[in-house]
């Protein structure tokens, strides 16, 4: 059997949003159960929230790789991309073996799609289908109309991600250094980690701007370089 995978609105996700190029750091827990929704004895339903670039996104689509790899039908939504849609969208999904639903926060304010959230988790159980979401906050903190809506969300295990420790920001930076083809030696990412801000989208974004500077000026990532490229 060909493993089944629906992209909901086109939607590629990210090869590289794998459980191995997750840093687990504190989350190993976590990690855990997600990877054992594609298992028979794995949760129905779980929601995990954490700060942004905690790796929510990452971890929901590592979810879809693992089911396809399993032969499991999965769908994939983004809420983000998705609130200037009707909720109708989300018809048909419970017949998916796994849904990742990402940002679940992005449906506050707006009744339709609480109301088509609410529908889709009572027809997953029914199916007896698999469902992930993602949220910034856990639902008993979100600005939510439809009360029946966060008592849904609380079905399954809530899970908080932890935020990385300097060692493993520091990894980060070396590991995503490398997939990009080039050497960050650790006291350049300190003084990166360091001198600059600690948020992690932020420091791979200022790795990805070290990274075209020292293609362009043919240098290799050093402290000093670092501080001309952006004296």
């Amino acid at each position: 059997m060909q493993a089944q995978t629906q992209l909901t609105l086109d939607l590629q996700l990210k090869e590289s949003f794998t459980f191995d190029n997750y840093r687990v750091g504190d989350n190993a827990l976590v990690l855990a159960m997600l990877q054992d929704v594609v298992s028979e004895s794995g949760e129905r339903q779980i929601l995990i929230w954490g700060d942004h670039f905690t790796g929510k996104s990452h971890l929901l689509q590592a979810v879809c790789h693992l089911a396809a790899r399993q032969s499991l039908s999965v769908s994939y939504l983004p809420l983000a991309q998705c609130m200037d849609y009707p909720a109708d969208i989300l018809q048909g999904l419970e017949s998916m073996d796994v849904i990742c639903v990402d940002d679940v926060q992005q449906v506050a304010g707006s009744p339709q799609w609480q109301e088509g959230l609410f529908n889709l988790i009572n027809r997953v159980r029914e199916a007896g289908s698999r469902l992930i979401f993602t949220s910034s906050l856990p639902p008993n903190e979100l600005s939510l109309q439809l009360e029946d809506l966060r008592s849904r969300l609380n079905w399954g295990p809530v899970l908080a991600l932890k935020t990385l420790n300097d060692d493993d920001k520091c990894r980060a930076l070396q590991s995503r250094a490398q997939s990009r083809g080039f050497d960050l030696p650790d006291t350049v990412a300190r003084y990166i980690l360091n001198n600059y801000s600690r948020d992690l989208g932020d420091l791979l974004g200022t790795l990805e701007k070290l990274d075209q500077a020292s293609l362009s000026h043919q240098r290799r990532l050093t402290i000093p370089f670092v501080k001309t490229v952006f004296a």
